[in-house]
């Protein structure tokens, strides 16, 4: 395994321990657990430590949901909207509501602000992405950005709900709900 390819299943293991147990579950230890890797790679793969793990998983989640969007660009607002919707129904029901937003886990966490404010600067950037998407789909330039933050915050909260009420009956209330104001723009 060469060194790219060893760092990047270190990244992919601390996106899904974050994903499922938020930065208490992601230390070196529990990363080089779920992935195999050698002891000593930790600071090998990242000199700068576990902020800088935590960086790169964060990134690595940003840019997997930024793909799951992007190509709906164009469509209605509404589809814009489901995209979003169904990226965070898959990802519940694939694990059986184990895994949530890494990004979010790291923001509530609140561990390290250095990787809080990259968390922050990853929200602002999945917002602007979803505020283009929709004016892209017709929505109104004034209530895209509104609506992008509405779909992000309702998104999150209701994956955070159907993971802790283990069910994904919240999760879909929130989705029909969002998709309805969606419709009255």
């Amino acid at each position: 395994m060469t060194k790219g390819e060893g760092r990047a299943r270190m990244v992919a293991g601390a996106v899904r321990l974050l994903a499922e147990h938020g930065p208490p579950g992601a230390s070196f230890g529990d990363v080089l657990d779920a992935t195999g890797a050698a002891r000593g790679s930790t600071y090998h793969h990242f000199p700068g430590g576990k902020k800088e793990m935590y960086t790169a998983a964060l990134d690595l989640a940003s840019d997997r949901a930024l793909t799951a969007i992007e190509d709906v660009r164009g469509q209605p607002a509404r589809v814009v909207v489901e995209r979003f919707i169904e990226m965070w129904r898959s990802l519940l029901t694939a694990t059986d509501l184990r895994l949530g937003c890494a990004v979010l886990a790291v923001a509530v966490a609140g561990e390290d602000e250095q990787v809080v404010d990259h968390a922050g600067s990853i929200f602002r950037a999945w917002r602007e992405r979803l505020a283009s998407l929709l004016v892209d789909g017709g929505c109104p330039a004034a209530q895209a950005p509104a609506l992008a933050a509405l779909t992000i915050a309702a998104m999150e909260g209701a994956v955070a709900m159907a993971r802790a009420e283990a069910d994904l009956g919240p999760f879909e209330l929130a989705a029909r709900q969002l998709l309805d104001v969606v419709s009255a723009q």
